[in-house]
């Protein structure tokens, strides 16, 4: 590991500037993460703010109401952005009254009379209702109840037709799976964030661990273990099941392990690196078992380098062994597999 301490990097996302790793809250839905006290977890958060980690993702469980609580100890609230989410499971008529209210839930939960990044998700593509509910939302955006709109595993397609309809500027990002593993944003994606200039914000990043040194060498886990997380068993069950083996896959952690000791940094951060260097990713969003797991000193060696040519060869040559080309045709483009 290097002993040089990197500044964060940040960008641009509609109003805000915003780090390019992001802490994602979807481990507050579950005990099976393992759970913390609340006055830990907002320890927690206040670390990693402090440390420049300021944007927090995803509403899941009472993640919501734990980051408005956190942010109102704060002297100044503007200091960390809150990412939160709208997700339409069945069908709705997106009235008006039914889209405010969504809204309106998220400001009461998150302790606010703006929300800073809502993203949607919409369900089912045969009921074109997500166009007008993002129309709403873009109405309510002009009165001040929402300060950025992005999407929340879309595909390339609707993605287009979205930022088409609605005009230049309104979708600020989509929030995808995107890894070494799962590279099916290459496949389309890229071309209509570039097209609309709208950026990535990317989950899944490290296969729920895998993607570390803690799984080199070791032995295929068995897949049902009690000692797993749900985010674990997901990742395994793609590795195996759809991108290879797990013999290749140590092989591409051998690799990392490889360029990992060139850069001084951890396969984590050679795998985060590679998602952060292509550049229609704005941001990583890296799950943290607030007051149990966290790695936010660790994070920060994903900062102050880039991989270079050989190494992205040494990368591929890997990856061309595996399925992971195929993937878009074999699960369905970014989000089909919530739908």
């Amino acid at each position: 590991m290097s002993n040089s301490k990197p500044s964060l990097e940040t960008f641009e996302l509609g109003p805000f500037t915003v780090p390019k790793i992001w802490v994602g809250l979807w481990q507050l839905s579950s005990n099976a993460w393992g759970s913390a006290p609340t006055a830990k977890i907002r320890r927690g958060m206040a670390r990693h703010a402090e440390l420049g980690y300021n944007a927090f993702a995803d509403h899941y469980g009472c993640a919501e109401i734990l980051f408005g609580q956190f942010r109102e100890t704060l002297p100044d609230t503007k200091s960390v952005i809150g990412a939160t989410k709208w997700c339409v499971f069945r069908q709705v008529e997106p009235s008006r009254s039914i889209v405010e209210a969504a809204v309106q839930e998220r400001m009461k939960r998150m302790r606010t009379t703006t929300v800073d990044i809502l993203q949607f998700h919409w369900q089912d593509y045969s009921d074109k209702g997500y166009l007008t509910a993002l129309q709403v939302l873009q109405d309510l955006q002009h009165e001040g109840l929402i300060s950025a709109v992005g999407l929340c595993n879309f595909d390339a397609v609707r993605t287009d037709e979205i930022c088409t309809q609605l005009g230049p500027g309104f979708i600020v990002s989509n929030q995808v799976q995107f890894s070494l593993i799962d590279t099916r944003p290459l496949h389309g994606m890229s071309d209509v964030c570039e097209r609309h200039n709208i950026k990535l914000l990317t989950y899944g990043t490290l296969c729920g661990g895998f993607l570390s040194d803690k799984w080199l060498n070791q032995p295929e886990p068995d897949l049902y273990a009690g000692d797993l997380t749900p985010s674990q068993r997901k990742y395994l069950d793609m590795i195996l099941k759809v991108w290879g083996t797990w013999i290749l896959f140590q092989s591409l952690l051998t690799v990392l392990r490889e360029i990992g000791d060139r850069h001084g940094r951890s396969i984590a951060n050679i795998a985060t690196r590679w998602v952060l260097d292509h550049p229609f990713v704005g941001a990583v969003i890296i799950g943290a078992r607030l007051g149990i797991s966290e790695h936010a000193d660790e994070n920060l060696q994903n900062f102050g380098f880039t991989l270079s040519e050989d190494d992205n060869k040494d990368i591929e040559a890997v990856l061309a062994q595996s399925n992971g080309r195929q993937m878009i045709t074999t699960i369905g483009d970014c989000g089909a597999e919530y739908r």
